[in-house]
């Protein structure tokens, strides 16, 4: 795993090398849907489904991983707002497989950018509302502002969290706030385990080979070009080709066979955490339908 800093809080799990499209600052050292259209019996077109334009509005930096702004389908322009970056990017270290964290004090602090990557403000948590490396590999942490004051304040909204699961084909940006970088690719497939050292993953996505993404991009989120909606975030790669170690996540279907994709990056899928806010954007994994691990 490396590290984007020196002195960087913990081994990070992080990607691949060379960038897609985007640019980068000083402050960096870290599908279309194959949309199958149906056919129709009426002569009149379909209408084209324009791709929503992608920037950084609503990303944010954090000191060793990216992150974003995201808000939820049920979130209300009140509720405390919420930032999303991988598990492994935590402040207090990776946890270990198995371990889920809930309502632990936090006062992390996190730089959010506008649609051309310029800081326009300093967040700060209030507490990790939820933080694991099991299954998935996020981290939600709860701000001490609402939607409505940062879009009132920096005219920034959150980025739209999708409830459904993405489709393969699909095209996809990720948005890294580190490095103020966009790759831009497609969603590749699907994989049924993706296991990196001690830790396993649930159909996780792989992308296409243009999504070169490199360390610092953890944590980036995944979007939907189409929808304009985060799908997934962005944490791993294979880098040298070994099988299965740390930094070189390898692919494990349902009868156990291991397959190694040296240079191919993936992300974790997002849908499945909106099942599991409730009111008041408050982590509840009691709710019906939330199958997020558990303590």
């Amino acid at each position: 795993m490396r590290r984007p800093l020196v002195g960087a809080l913990a081994t990070l799990l992080l990607t691949g090398a060379t960038v897609g499209v985007g640019t980068t600052s000083a402050f960096a050292t870290s599908q279309e849907k194959a949309g199958s259209r149906t056919a129709v019996t009426a002569a009149a077109p379909q209408a084209e489904v324009k791709p929503k334009a992608v920037d950084f509005a609503g990303t944010v930096a954090l000191s060793n991983c990216s992150g974003s702004l995201i808000r939820m389908p049920g979130s209300a322009d009140n509720d405390p707002a919420l930032v999303m970056t991988n598990g492994h990017c935590l402040e207090s270290g990776m946890p270990g497989p198995g371990e889920v964290l809930t309502d632990k004090p936090s006062s992390r602090t996190f730089s959010l950018l506008n649609s051309t990557a310029g800081k326009v403000a300093t967040l700060r948590a209030t507490k990790l509302s939820y933080g694991t490396m099991t299954d998935t590999d996020v981290a939600l942490y709860e701000l001490n502002t609402t939607y409505a004051q940062i879009k009132q304040r920096y005219n920034i909204n959150a980025l739209a969290l999708s409830g459904d699961h993405p489709t393969a084909g699909t095209a996809i940006k990720v948005v890294s706030g580190y490095w103020k970088r966009i790759y831009s690719c497609n969603a590749d497939a699907f994989v049924y385990r993706l296991k990196e050292g001690e830790w396993t993953w649930k159909d996780s996505l792989r992308y296409t080979s243009a999504c070169n993404t490199i360390g610092g991009t953890s944590g980036s989120p995944v979007i939907d070009v189409n929808s304009g909606k985060v799908v997934a975030i962005n944490n791993t790669g294979n880098e040298s080709g070994e099988r299965c170690t740390v930094n070189n996540p390898c692919e494990v279907d349902e009868k156990g066979q291991i397959t190694v994709r040296k240079g191919i990056n993936y992300a974790q899928q997002t849908y499945q955490i909106t099942q599991c806010v409730g009111t008041g954007n408050k982590i509840d994994l009691g709710r019906p339908g939330c199958t997020l691990p558990k303590p």
